[in-house]
């Protein structure tokens, strides 16, 4: 039997990992069972094998996904060669509510869900913010199915305290599970709550208090915008222009030159008039 595996890691976060998987293996016989030692969900780009698992079997393709919980027992077989992953291995349960009561290690992935599984491996710049959202959105989807009711929205006053948090630049608002920890709720109910309250995500709310922040930085005369990157909480000065690009459709280095142009251009700038007489 052959088993020829690679990995590579795309978003990583104190409480999930996201891996692009290539498995070469090649063989119609089930492997010998594998412990999982997290929980994990796995969706399909490309190819297609089989999976053993909860007393089921599961063909898994782009169409169906898996996912396992800690200290679960799997086969697999790969009688169509190999595959094309990719895995999300969570860490401790801060994002794993309504996984363990999931019934089938299968997961129906239709347009959406795959979608979303896309957009999550393009969030790697920011983990702690907008990759965790993108991951709950990626669970509520996967988990739809489940017996379980989604819980409604809570008040707006959670919203309105993880705005002022934010705005406050307090500590554990750099991260969507620590802000929940502060706010005493969990990570999926805190972003469901604030989205359905401010209309927008707060990973979007925050990039906007962030990009507020820069722009006046930048009027009062900040120049050095990798330093500036850096002290307003982006993994670095490419991630900064990413989200000021997308948030005012300009880089920072234009908007700099656009400041200046308009201060140099202001009457203030001019030369004061000499009194009469």
């Amino acid at each position: 039997m052959r088993v020829v595996r690679r990995q590579r890691t795309i978003v990583e976060s104190p409480h999930f990992v996201v891996r692009a998987v290539e498995c070469a293996d090649d063989h119609a016989r089930w492997s010998a069972p594998e412990v999982s030692s997290s929980a994990q969900i796995v969706l399909v780009r490309q190819g297609r094998f089989r999976l053993d698992s909860r007393g089921r079997r599961v063909t898994v393709d782009p169409t169906t996904g898996y996912m396992q919980r800690p200290e679960e027992e799997s086969r697999f077989a790969h009688p169509a060669g190999g595959d094309v992953c990719t895995s999300v291995t969570f860490i401790g349960d801060a994002l794993t509510t309504g996984l363990e009561a999931a019934r089938s290690p299968a997961v129906r992935v239709d347009a959406r869900l795959e979608l979303a599984h896309r957009l999550l491996s393009r969030t790697g710049a920011d983990p702690d913010f907008a990759a965790a959202e993108a991951l709950l959105d990626l669970l509520l989807l996967a988990l739809r199915e489940q017996p379980a009711q989604i819980p409604a929205p809570g008040r707006a006053d959670l919203a309105d305290r993880a705005r002022e948090a934010v705005l406050a630049d307090d500590p554990a608002a750099a991260g969507l599970v620590t802000l929940a920890r502060l706010l005493e709720t969990s990570p999926s109910h805190l972003s469901r709550t604030f989205r359905h309250h401010v209309g927008m995500p707060l990973s979007r709310y925050r990039n906007r208090v962030r990009v507020s922040h820069a722009l006046t930085r930048i009027d009062q005369g900040e120049t050095d915008l990798a330093i500036l990157a850096v002290s307003l909480g982006f993994s670095d000065q490419a991630h900064f222009t990413r989200v000021m690009r997308e948030e005012l459709g300009s880089t920072p280095s234009r908007v700099r030159m656009l400041l200046a142009a308009a201060t140099a251009s202001s009457p203030a700038s001019d030369e004061p008039a000499q009194p009469e007489g």
